[in-house]
């Protein structure tokens, strides 16, 4: 039987093409319904119950961790498997910490997003190679771990993190807007709004403060 998966993003055209990446390589997955918000999500959970939900970490309603929220208090019984643009060590963390099973990111190939939707159906925990140390360091508490709050950070929306960590990068604006779905213009009012937040003055601090940060 193929295991039966549920997507949350709130971009309609990302959801669009994992759903035709799926469906057109393979019969071991099954898409069976999609939603872009926490209210829709929670509602197309609760009446599909799919065996694997793919949930996007970052939405305007809440995001992952407030639909993870409310379908645990439902007692329903479904894995979650964060797909995510983030790959910052609070957002790993603080998904986890909420319920999730495993968090990769959306770089992921179609055959990788298979093998990782069809292991957390068997109970395995999945996470891409990068972020698995967070979450080992966070947990065990070691000396080092990844900070799970940071009072600047939190100064931070979802998407100017976002808009930030792919700066730091040295993504050119166009391609940041391309990347998270946005306007250039919107790009430009987020890097704005960070540094008034950070009191920085250009791009280059913004990458140091970025690194420093561990978001890059």
């Amino acid at each position: 039987m193929s295991v039966r998966v549920f997507l949350v993003d709130d971009h309609a055209l990302f959801r669009a093409g994992v759903r035709a990446e799926l469906d057109s390589i393979t019969d071991e997955v099954e898409v069976v319904g999609e939603a872009g918000s926490v209210g829709e999500a929670v509602a197309g959970i609760n009446h599909h119950k799919p065996d694997v939900v793919l949930l996007d970490v970052h939405m305007p309603d809440g995001g992952g961790a407030e639909v993870l929220r409310q379908i645990r208090a439902s007692k329903q019984e479904v894995v979650f498997l964060a797909l995510s643009v983030s790959d910052a060590a609070e957002d790993v963390i603080n998904v986890i910490r909420a319920g999730a099973r495993g968090y990769v990111t959306k770089t992921i190939s179609s055959q990788e997003l298979v093998k990782a939707v069809v292991r957390v159906s068997e109970g395995d925990a999945v996470f891409s190679p990068r972020l698995a140390g967070f979450v080992l360091d966070a947990f065990a508490d070691r000396p080092g771990a990844a900070p799970i709050s940071d009072p600047e950070l939190d100064l931070l929306t979802p998407r100017e993190r976002d808009v930030l960590r792919l700066l730091a990068r040295g993504y050119a604006y166009k391609e940041i807007a391309s990347e998270l779905f946005i306007s250039v213009k919107t790009v430009e009012t987020h890097v704005s709004s960070v540094l008034r937040k950070t009191q920085l003055s250009n791009r280059y601090e913004l990458s140091r403060w970025a690194t420093d940060r561990r978001l890059v």
